[in-house]
């Protein structure tokens, strides 16, 4: 067992039976000259919890907890595109539309790729969604059963949307989950901060947050004692 510090208070994990969630660290998102840069984003804001995603995939890699990976996306032919989803547009661009990194949202173009820095290893899951949530409508929750996970630690962007949604659904399969608050990030400081808090709120309704510095800290500790 592996105690971490968090609030609202500490929690102890089982690292046979955790797993590092990265969500959506996609170029389109966090990349200038991608969609989001496009539409007007500060995407410098989103790309500050790269390094401390570096810093906790590798002592999680150390570790040999299982890593994933999500990306956002949808079929080349736009099939498994909601229609509610589809009209929700910004800066007149729908998803499928042509944009600076390819199509938007699309499966394979250019922007859907994750970013260098946190590129899968060989064997390490990557999950292809096509909502906000990473369990709706994927294979995710199967993959952590086989595993015999029951902890999360979740990171990556938005954290209002593409990781709140995926810290409640979570929560509510019956997940512990720890989230590193650095390792998250939005376009919308404000936005942070309150999704972060709601998710420790009530005696951590949700899950914890924690920092990754205190994760990288637990995890090396783990792997380092007698």
């Amino acid at each position: 067992m592996t105690t971490v510090d968090a609030d609202p208070a500490a929690v102890d994990i089982e690292l046979s039976r955790t797993a590092l969630l990265l969500i959506d660290m996609q170029r389109d998102f966090l990349e200038p000259g991608g969609f989001g840069d496009a539409l007007g984003n500060d995407v410098g804001l989103l790309a500050d919890c790269i390094a401390p995603c570096q810093a906790l995939l590798e002592a999680a890699r150390e570790a040999g907890v299982l890593v994933i990976h999500t990306r956002e996306g949808h079929r080349t032919d736009l099939s498994d595109v909601h229609g509610t989803k589809q009209e929700r547009c910004a800066m007149g661009k729908r998803i499928g539309d042509a944009g600076p990194m390819g199509r938007i949202l699309v499966r394979g173009e250019p922007g859907h790729a994750l970013v260098d820095a946190l590129a899968p290893l060989p064997g390490e899951p990557v999950v292809d969604k096509p909502g906000k949530g990473a369990f709706f409508a994927t294979d995710l929750d199967l993959l952590l059963r086989r595993a015999g996970i029951d902890n999360l630690l979740v990171c990556g962007v938005t954290t209002e949307v593409c990781v709140s949604s995926t810290v409640r659904e979570a929560s509510d399969r019956g997940y512990r989950v720890v989230v590193p608050g650095d390792c998250c990030a939005s376009y919308f400081p404000a936005f942070h901060d309150a999704a972060l808090a709601m998710i420790s709120a009530q005696g951590g309704i949700f899950g914890v947050v924690t920092e990754g510095a205190t994760l990288v800290a637990a995890l090396r500790h783990s792997t380092s004692a007698p």
